[in-house]
């Protein structure tokens, strides 16, 4: 091997180098808009069933059915905001009214009564926030400025559903247009494989997304049943968020669980907390509880086992995986991305035993 061999190799290696750099720079850059096609791909899987059921049952034309999806879709953002900004506006207003001492005095009161009845020495977090002036560090009074900033800058997230809802549309309407952009990156003799493996990926995807909605639509209807019985402020909206939570596996119905019994607290304060407050608690923790063994035993294995077709201990697997490498984030994405590892380790790897065994079942 020559000096001009080794130099050459040098710089090819120096220039792929930079090449990988530009292109991580490139992605970083362009993030928003990577944001916005992987949302609009996420939209086009939920609503393609719709629009193929469209299509074949009431004889649309493909564009009416997809713009008919997309209404229902910007019909359901519109709900959200809907019912959320005029709760965060008016709990922003709320929130710079409160008077301090007098929250205070309810918290201490609370303290004192949970200390007296489970017989154990009372908290000292409450003195604490008493003792210490928060006023000097943190003006209540500028939350409901913040939240009319938060509105008033809305105009950057209409621009974004704007965008996600334009891409959306073509990669409805156009069905193969994904395909074929993901085609650049497979070699010409791998192009069946590669568009069977993605057509598989594309339906399970899709049946998953939708499962996914179900999934959050029962249980934010019952969410809704409970907190309505037991009379806690805002029920539909923390029924929502409830339910939204539910999507991060494992680690989300215990957030959702503990906004819903903080916020049935805050609803009762100033009440008996051993007549009142602790039985309420007790109830909605329980029916909360009744929830989650329904949504466990019930809907995900009926749901998620189906769509996805993969053994509830599989999905388990790789959600303890995907979490354990990549946290929250690997929660949630846990499931499509090992169904889609899984196609194609069936369509380029069947070879394996272990491959084999795994996807039987697609």
């Amino acid at each position: 091997m020559n000096s001009k061999t080794i130099a050459y190799g040098i710089l090819r290696a120096i220039a792929v180098l930079v090449g990988v750099l530009m292109l991580l720079w490139f992605l970083y850059k362009i993030q928003s808009i990577l944001l916005y096609i992987t949302f609009a791909a996420v939209i086009s899987l939920m609503g393609r069933p719709l629009v193929q059921f469209l299509k074949r049952r009431l004889k649309f034309n493909n564009t009416l059915a997809v713009m008919f999806a997309l209404f229902i879709t910007i019909g359901l953002f519109l709900s959200l905001f809907l019912l959320f900004v005029p709760i965060v506006t008016e709990q922003g207003q709320l929130i710079g009214e409160i008077d301090i001492n007098e929250v205070g005095d309810d918290l201490d009161r609370l303290n004192q009564e949970i200390s007296d009845y489970f017989n154990v020495e009372k908290l000292n977090f409450v003195e604490l926030i008493k003792q210490t002036d928060l006023m000097q560090f943190f003006d209540l009074k500028v939350i409901p400025n913040a939240i009319n900033t938060f509105l008033s800058g809305f105009g950057a997230l209409l621009i974004g559903l704007f965008s996600v809802l334009f891409i959306s549309f073509f990669l409805l309407k156009d069905s193969k247009l994904l395909e074929n952009s993901m085609l650049v990156f497979a070699k010409k003799e791998n192009e069946t494989r590669f568009m069977r493996a993605f057509t598989k990926i594309k339906d399970l995807l899709s049946r998953y997304f939708v499962g996914l909605l179900l999934q959050v639509l029962i249980l934010f209807i019952l969410y809704t049943v409970l907190l309505l019985i037991f009379g806690v402020n805002n029920a539909i909206a923390v029924a929502l968020i409830a339910a939204i939570f539910n999507l991060i596996p494992y680690v989300g119905p215990l957030f959702g669980g503990a906004l819903v019994l903080i916020l049935a607290t805050t609803s009762n304060l100033g009440y008996d907390f051993q007549s009142v407050i602790l039985p309420k608690l007790s109830y909605i923790l329980i029916g909360y509880i009744i929830i989650q063994l329904i949504d466990n035993f019930l809907n995900q294995p009926l749901i998620f086992g189906n769509s996805v077709k993969s053994h509830p201990l599989e999905i388990f697997l790789a959600i303890l995986i995907f979490g354990a490498l990549f946290g929250i984030g690997g929660l949630i994405v846990a499931v499509p991305f090992y169904t889609a590892i899984k196609v194609v380790a069936k369509e380029f790897l069947s070879e394996y035993k272990i491959v084999k065994q795994l996807t039987k079942e697609l």
